[in-house]
């Protein structure tokens, strides 16, 4: 496949390796010079184009940005591209950083971004930290693979993105429509846990929509406040124990 991908940092700069890898054809940009990005690029293997390239020419285009920066996309980015063209969105948001955003009380942050930019997406890789998407792959039928939540409205889209997902390494378990993809944001029990198949089926049907906003909150002041930067250990065990003791409180 074609993929290019909007966003070089760490987690758009492993994918476009892993994807690489798998032997697809990746083409990145950022918001960097071009000489930068050039540099940036063909250290991932990939090449480099403008924003108004990344998305010509692919069958699959993968935003992988913080929240807040998709406003300031060009409006018309998607405009050309044709609608068989996978849109996958990776982003997560935090109010600290992005933000308060009403209209988050009443939709899913995915169908939001969706909205922005006026075409259908699939949520993806979301729930993942950076350190198991580059560590903890593992071959297709490995026992406790590590499974990842994909959500979207596109059944033939949202099966493309379980291939690719397979090809680096980790299983997929839909978590419904992009309306239901709050269910695999911070604050549930899907989110950054390191589950398996069977596990992360029941953790998606474990999250609760009004309680997510607060346990998000006390997860980020958790590892905020810990002394020095939280290990990949901690975060994961940070996510697991405060989500479970915070649901268990309902």
């Amino acid at each position: 496949m074609n993929i290019g991908i909007v966003g070089t940092g760490p987690l758009g700069s492993i994918l476009a390796e892993k994807l690489i890898k798998a032997g697809h054809r990746v083409k990145v940009t950022n918001t960097r010079a071009m000489p930068e990005l050039e540099k940036i690029a063909a250290g991932l293997g990939a090449t480099a184009a403008t924003i108004q390239d990344v998305v010509k020419g692919v069958d699959a285009i993968l935003f992988s940005m913080p929240f807040n920066a998709y406003k300031s996309l060009p409006q018309d980015l998607l405009k050309e591209v044709p609608q068989d063209v996978i849109i996958m969105d990776t982003s997560n948001y935090t109010p600290l950083r992005d933000g308060e955003i009403s209209e988050l009380e009443h939709i899913s942050e995915s169908v939001y971004i969706s909205e922005m930019l006026g075409r259908p997406l699939v949520k993806v890789f979301n729930d993942v930290l950076e350190y198991s998407l580059k560590n903890k792959g593992k071959a297709s039928g490995t026992a406790d693979r590590i499974a990842i939540s994909i959500a979207g409205d596109n059944q033939e889209h949202k099966k493309v993105v379980s291939q690719l997902v397979d090809q680096i390494g980790f299983d997929t378990v839909d978590s419904g429509s992009l309306a239901e993809s709050w269910r695999q944001q911070l604050g549930t029990p899907a989110f950054c846990t390191e589950l398996n198949k069977g596990e992360l089926k029941q953790a998606l049907l474990k999250a609760n929509r009004e309680k997510a906003p607060a346990i998000r909150d006390f997860i980020l002041n958790k590892l905020r406040y810990m002394d020095g930067h939280p290990s990949y250990e901690e975060i994961i065990a940070v996510n697991r124990s405060v989500t479970s003791e915070m649901l268990q409180q309902i």
